[in-house]
């Protein structure tokens, strides 16, 4: 594939949607949908810029016998869908603080220790470039309701018998769903 030019097509308060052309290689004009957080994509140097967007947390208490998961309304679907706790990096934050701030916006956690912190990755490569890291510790304390009104969080603490059985009847988030799934036959 061939990158020619970007089109913006419309812009909302935190999503940006734009027609990308490409050329394929037997010569073909390919348009692709697509929408990110940044607002002023004119290249493929901006397309490809390194802004890190969001952080996502993967807690597990300090016995590292249970891991934390979100329970959200997520609108998109309209649906209760599982997931790590998460959000957005707001300007002059770095990751760690960002972790710390929405865990305890989102959970009433405490985050106590670091162990990991992964390289960003894309959090759906199949139509946005949005990038975030995920934070790997410890977190403690007592679960609190998100402080929200705009979002509906519950959080629950879960452990490896309990994650297994959650697989089989709840929907989850891709990557959350492929980490529990992993976490919890070790």
């Amino acid at each position: 594939m061939k990158f020619k030019s970007i089109q913006k097509i419309h812009e909302g308060k935190f999503i940006t949607r734009y027609n990308l052309e490409y050329e394929t290689v037997s010569g073909k004009s390919k348009i692709y949908e697509m929408i990110s957080r940044n607002k002023n994509i004119s290249s493929l140097q901006d397309l490809q810029n390194g802004r890190v967007d969001a952080v996502v947390m993967i807690m597990h208490d300090e016995a590292g016998e249970q891991i934390l998961l979100s329970r959200e309304f997520r609108m998109a679907t309209g649906e209760w869908v599982y997931n790590f706790p998460a959000g957005l990096i707001d300007s002059g934050e770095d990751a760690a603080s960002a972790a710390e701030r929405e865990l305890r916006e989102e959970t009433g956690l405490k985050l106590t220790h670091i162990d990991e912190i992964w390289l960003d990755s894309y959090s759906a490569v199949g139509f946005s470039n949005e990038r975030n890291i995920v934070i790997i510790g410890k977190a403690e304390g007592e679960i609190k309701p998100s402080d929200s009104e705009m979002e509906e969080i519950e959080a629950f603490w879960y452990t490896k018998a309990e994650i297994r059985a959650l697989l089989k009847v709840a929907r989850f988030a891709a990557r959350t769903q492929a980490y529990c799934m992993l976490w919890s036959r070790n």
